[in-house]
């Protein structure tokens, strides 16, 4: 059983997703929305698969001052889950542990497979909403014959890292992120596997990719990840085709 640890930041407006608002017809506000919807749907993937759910949040010390609130970080990650889940205890929440995402991301890896002693430890992002049940599980069946598992994304990105033995973490998601952790693997001598390709949603050229699947899928009676469909559509957005390139519009 894999113990996949989801990277999560509380959803405050300026903090998540500020790529995506830069890119895209979305404001701050509206793409921390977003952000956390995604969240919430990579929860119920792994509750549903044969892993267990760490959601691995960054505490306040560790976010920028002007995004420290009244509100504990842990209080506003433990509420998404506790909506997202039929049964919250399925989510056990820890603090992430060092100064960048490399860090936090190896540390905690680490921690899983040399102190708890866990078969497998992986790590997802809150920005890969297509992540399901069957390809978390996939995945626990290569990490039997693979030290290393990536879920390949668009543009060289990951949106799953699985590993039965640490690898050097220092820069080891720096883009593109498949390449560097394949090669990481391979310097540590291990063998690397790859579940297929799935979006994230991290930029405006994303949502190219993402709201046609959406679509597709709903309109064809098939698995959606449900809290990102639902706020996409409450926010109007599509993608429109006409002479120019397809461009993310609302309606």
């Amino acid at each position: 059983m894999t113990t996949i640890a989801v990277m999560a930041d509380p959803p405050r407006e300026g903090l998540v997703a500020t790529e995506l608002a830069a890119t895209s017809p979305l404001t701050e506000a509206e793409a921390a929305e977003l952000y956390a919807a995604m969240l919430k749907d990579v929860f119920v993937a792994v509750t549903r698969s044969g892993g267990d759910l760490l959601v691995n949040y960054r505490s306040d010390d560790l976010l920028p001052a002007e995004h420290v609130t009244d509100t504990p970080a842990e209080a506003e990650v433990r509420a998404l889950a506790a909506t997202a889940l039929d049964d919250p205890s399925d989510a056990r929440l820890e603090p992430q542990v060092g100064s960048t995402f490399d860090a936090r991301a190896g540390n905690t890896v680490t921690h899983l497979l040399r102190e708890e002693g866990v078969n497998s430890a992986a790590v997802v992002e809150g920005s890969a909403p297509f992540l399901t049940r069957p390809l978390v599980d996939n995945a626990a069946m290569k990490l039997r014959r693979s030290e290393v598992v990536l879920g390949a994304s668009t543009r060289g990105r990951a949106y799953y890292a699985g590993f039965t033995e640490p690898i050097d973490f220092t820069d080891a998601f720096a883009a593109p992120e498949l390449e560097t952790l394949t090669a990481r693997g391979r310097d540590a001598g291990h063998e690397v596997d790859f579940t297929p390709i799935q979006p994230v949603v991290e930029t405006g050229e994303d949502l190219l990719d993402a709201l046609p699947l959406l679509n597709a899928r709903v309109g064809a009676e098939r698995a959606v990840p449900v809290h990102t469909a639902t706020v996409a559509d409450e926010l109007g957005l599509r993608v429109a085709y006409d002479e120019s390139d397809p461009r993310v519009v609302r309606d």
